[in-house]
């Protein structure tokens, strides 16, 4: 825990290096001493809702911000939304956001824990995980009491809430109600400091507020900048399929890690592994973050042999030396492309007419003409078949 060995102020500029905010100002370095003097380690809480079963590049901003707590000697509170997935965060939402069955939720909820470890320390000394569905569960006056901390005023001052009431879109009591919860939680944990994304700037003010109304010290705010996704303009999520997930294969990690577009080098770069980009051409840039970012996840080996696959596949056009097997159905004398395509890929039959009409399907690394839609069995038994750049199967006949 910080002492007296190194200032408090240091710490706090430490602490709060990468953050585009820290309220109230000058607020991190006293609450570093009022626990100084107490003898106690800062409780640092971060909400995650398991609306997706997987954690990804985006999430592990806040997760390496934690852990620059953790390793001085403070305790995360890592918050894992089981029962505020119930209601929908509406952040950057247009529209309420689809409701995931209580059993979608408890699996991811079961993935994101074990994945923080890969960031966290997951010494229980320095994280505390909790579901915030030990408390929010609770009984019809206690939510009265909650909802009395707060205006409808307040709460339509929010940027998205503010949008879709001028607009005249509806906003349901449910979402309302969101930041109440999420600022409950503050009140659970007895969070010293709550960290966030910039979207999540008003839901953690607001959490200071109800600290407040129930009698408990206020929240340092700290939100981090949100990581672009692949495409290098829309915030990284499943939903919009640009995103990097950290259980991903390596030689995933690193094939989209190159798709990025150069203007999102330095931002992933600063984000992700807190650095400058490497100097030099763009592409040399974006393999030297590809492999640190595999190798951070996976070790220096899996980088290497990351590397090494891509370069066969992507640059020298050949196969992958491992490549899974597929059996297919000969039945006659021809097999019909977009069935087996749908069958060893798991894609829809409209999906594979696609990419055979893109010219996105090869055979022993040759483009199959889109007009053949028929192949003779023979032509495929014991040859590969390759969808887009890094999906491949051995085909075998029944």
């Amino acid at each position: 825990m910080d002492s007296g060995g190194s200032s408090h102020a240091q710490a706090a500029a430490e602490l709060a290096r990468g953050a585009v905010d820290c309220l109230p100002d000058g607020a991190l370095e006293r609450r570093l001493a009022e626990a100084a003097d107490e003898g106690r380690p800062l409780r640092v809480k971060l909400g995650i809702d398991p609306t997706a079963p997987d954690i990804h590049l985006g999430h592990t901003v806040a997760l390496q911000a934690l852990r620059r707590f953790q390793d001085r000697g403070h305790r995360v509170v890592l918050i894992i939304g089981d029962y505020t997935a119930r209601v929908g965060d509406p952040s950057g939402r247009s529209a309420q956001r689809p409701m995931l069955t209580g059993e979608e939720i408890d699996r991811n909820a079961e993935t994101f824990q074990a994945q923080a470890s890969r960031v966290l320390d997951p010494d229980p000394r320095r994280v505390e995980v909790r579901r915030n569905g030990e408390w929010l569960d609770m009984r019809a006056e206690e939510l009265f009491a909650l909802a009395r901390t707060t205006t409808v005023a307040q709460l339509l001052e929010r940027d998205d809430f503010a949008r879709r009431h001028a607009a005249r879109d509806p906003i349901s009591v449910l979402e309302l109600l969101y930041p109440l919860l999420q600022g409950y939680d503050s009140v659970a944990v007895d969070a010293d400091v709550e960290v966030g994304g910039t979207d999540q700037k008003f839901n953690l003010l607001l959490g200071r507020d109800v600290q407040r109304a129930y009698g408990r010290p206020e929240q340092v705010v700290m939100t981090l900048p949100i990581l672009p996704g692949t495409d290098g303009e829309r915030r990284m999520a499943k939903s919009l399929g640009n995103y990097v997930g950290v259980t991903e294969a390596p030689e995933d990690v690193y094939g989209k890690t190159l798709s990025i577009p150069d203007s999102a080098i330095a931002t992933w770069s600063r984000l992700l592994l807190d650095r400058e980009p490497q100097p030099g051409p763009p592409r040399e840039a974006k393999r030297a973050l590809a492999r640190a970012l595999v190798a951070r996840f996976h070790g220096a080996e899996a980088a290497e042999a990351a590397e090494a696959h891509f370069d066969r596949v992507h640059v020298e056009r050949r196969a992958p030396d491992e490549i899974e097997e597929a059996e297919f159905q000969a039945g006659g004398e021809t097999v019909h492309l977009p069935a087996l395509l749908a069958s060893v890929f798991g894609m829809s039959r409209s999906e594979a007419r696609r990419l055979l009409a893109q010219g996105g399907v090869r055979l022993d690394g040759k483009a199959l003409d889109a007009a053949a839609l028929d192949l003779p069995a023979e032509r495929l038994d014991g040859h590969v078949l390759q969808v887009g750049a890094r999906r491949f199967r051995r085909l075998h006949a029944a």
